[in-house]
């Protein structure tokens, strides 16, 4: 008899230990002053974390699938333009792109506005106008972007070729092709490193507190540095991460095993 991988009915005791520390730490939270301090301290920077994520992964998602489709295009131009921008920005870290985008770019970009209003008699913008927060979802953006452009780019090549030689024989054009069948097949290959990229960036919306922006993690520094209470208020910060991230992963999981079975 041939043994199957222990893996296969391995009892989820890691989640059983992560509920059993939730639980803990939610139960001091509720009966505990200092917890309960922290959180509420903390609910508004749950929600720009939220927000930045949210935003910044739908225009990631959009730039990643144009740079794929750029990628596979029968324009050179095009084609080595996404490869120049994937490779580049995979090699920066993403801090170094939150304060290049942040220090270098932004500053340009608000450049060039006030150089395209004076043409055209709009009125000019500060620099400081250009809030921090926008800052950082662009660099979000940008950085996920190129990860995802990948992803897609694997999806969209694994559809079988014969489907779409099939479509052509329809008389389907390009965007039909497209629409009806090369990009629900792939999607239904892509969402597990789709929901991946998407908890990671969950987690890696904590550098943005770099810039200042007010999410769960500056919030808590801010919070340890009044009131000394280290322990405490990153144990509550580390909480509300896990909480969401693990509510993702469980949620996403159950999502992927619905697609599968349809």
């Amino acid at each position: 008899m041939i043994p199957t991988s222990p893996n296969d009915k391995d009892f989820p005791w890691w989640l059983v230990a992560v509920v059993a520390i939730g639980i803990y730490l939610f139960w001091q939270v509720f009966t505990v002053e200092t917890y309960a301090r922290v959180l509420t301290t903390l609910q508004k920077g749950i929600w720009v974390t939220i927000y930045v994520t949210l935003v910044s992964y739908s225009m990631a998602c959009l730039l990643g699938l144009l740079l794929a489709l750029a990628g596979m295009s029968k324009s050179l131009i095009l084609r080595q333009i996404s490869r120049f921008y994937i490779e580049v920005v995979r090699g920066i870290p993403i801090i170094v792109l939150l304060l290049y985008v942040a220090f270098v770019l932004a500053p340009g970009m608000v450049v060039a506005w006030n150089w395209l209003a004076d043409l055209i008699w709009l009125d000019p913008i500060r620099t400081r106008d250009f809030s921090l927060l926008w800052r950082a979802v662009i660099a979000l953006t940008i950085a996920y972007s190129s990860f995802l452009a990948e992803v897609f780019r694997a999806g969209l090549q694994g559809v079988d070729k014969g489907q779409i030689e099939a479509a052509e024989a329809l008389g389907l054009n390009r965007w039909q092709r497209f629409r009806l069948i090369v990009f629900p097949q792939a999607l239904r290959m892509i969402l597990p490193p789709l929901g991946n990229d998407f908890v990671a960036m969950v987690k890696d919306s904590s550098l943005v507190s770099v810039l200042g922006v007010t999410d769960v993690t500056q919030l808590g520094k801010v919070t340890a540095a009044g009131n000394f209470r280290y322990f405490e208020t990153y144990n509550v910060v580390a909480l509300v991460y896990l909480t969401i991230t693990i509510t993702l992963s469980l949620a996403l999981r159950r999502f992927e095993k619905r697609m599968r079975q349809r």
